[in-house]
């Protein structure tokens, strides 16, 4: 049975602090740690925020409360130019290169230059403009879930039908929007409910700490997973403190990959890799002592033993009060 083939994106989000060179180690660091995908930000602090509204309180934490949002964002900004230079370098680099519009000016300028999957960030899931918009676009779409209740989410995919995108089209994320996400609160067993309820394909996007929510997603079902990463946790912005380094991206990804191949075949079966064991580990019918010719078999002169090649301790029931038909001598394996 060939394994799935879970999409992992490496989130650099804004973890380049504006600066093009540091998205292009990103870039270089995704690439490294075997992401399918490297994705980024798109958007203009004029269109995203008024300018007086203010931080979220773990932005608060990590950048300061002296600044306003919209002046983050302003300082986070990737020009048409800056995407481009990442497009070419993730081509370079063997890596898909995806970027979030959080608008739709945003979304269309990522169109102009060929991309053809869109991810709705969880802010934008009660934006019916946004989301009409996206719709008629009739991509492939992933669908973020911070935030919302199973009503949003559904009023969300039911307007992206309504306008063109087939729910096929669409995977959903679970996700918990707090940066980092309480354990408490990621309620994985919302997975198969979204699946079951939504019919659509589940992904996950973790902002836990470490990596462990992230592989077990994958074992519950998840086709997608998105994690925030950051070339050092160390260094000033939003999101660089939850998010992983490149050693831990590289880890994760590799657990992930090892969880595809372990999740295999719901039949339970012997596998090839048993075949040798099953003999040495079971046990066979074997004397307990010597037992001449003539004599029956009984609890007293019978017991199991290692290895399995012999008569199944499974037909016990079958040897007692039967005569041995030839003599045996002790911890010899009995014949039927």
């Amino acid at each position: 049975m060939e394994a799935k083939h879970t999409l992992i994106i490496a989130e650099a989000g804004v973890n380049h602090n504006g600066d093009l060179e540091m998205a292009l180690r990103l870039v270089d660091a995704a690439a490294d740690a075997g992401a399918d995908l490297v994705k980024f930000q798109t958007f203009s602090a004029d269109r995203l925020a008024v300018r007086d509204a203010r931080k979220a309180a773990y932005q608060e934490v990590q950048t300061g409360a002296d600044e306003t949002q919209y002046e983050m964002l302003r300082r986070l900004e990737l020009s048409r130019a800056d995407h481009e230079v990442l497009m070419r370098h993730c081509t370079e680099r063997n890596i898909g290169f995806l970027s979030t519009g959080f608008d739709i000016e945003s979304v269309n300028m990522l169109v102009a230059m060929g991309q053809t999957l869109f991810k709705i960030p969880s802010g934008e899931i009660t934006n019916l403009p946004y989301l009409r918009h996206v719709g008629q676009l009739r991509g492939r779409v992933i669908l973020s879930t911070g935030m919302a209740n199973l009503g949003e989410i559904e009023t969300a995919l039911d307007v992206l039908e309504q306008t063109g995108t087939p729910r096929p089209q669409v995977i959903v994320l679970h996700c918990t929007t707090e940066y980092p996400a309480p354990f408490a609160d990621v309620n994985l067993n919302v997975l198969s409910a979204l699946r079951l309820s939504l019919g659509v394909d589940i992904g996950y996007s973790d902002h836990t700490v470490g990596t462990e929510v992230a592989i077990a997603a994958v074992a519950l079902g998840a086709s997608v997973i998105e994690k925030h990463f950051t070339l050092d946790r160390d260094l000033p912005g939003p999101d660089h403190a939850a998010s992983l380094e490149p050693v831990e991206l590289a880890s994760m990804i590799t657990a992930i990959r090892n969880i595809e191949q372990a999740m295999g075949s719901s039949i339970k079966r012997r596998t090839g890799s048993e075949m040798n064991n099953a003999a040495v580990v079971r046990k066979s019918i074997v004397a307990v002592r010597n037992i001449r010719a003539g004599e029956r078999f009984s609890a007293e002169n019978l017991t199991t033993k290692r290895p399995g090649t012999g008569v199944s301790p499974m037909r016990w029931d079958e040897l007692m009060g039967r005569v041995a038909i030839r003599d045996y001598i002790k911890d010899e394996l009995i014949q039927p």
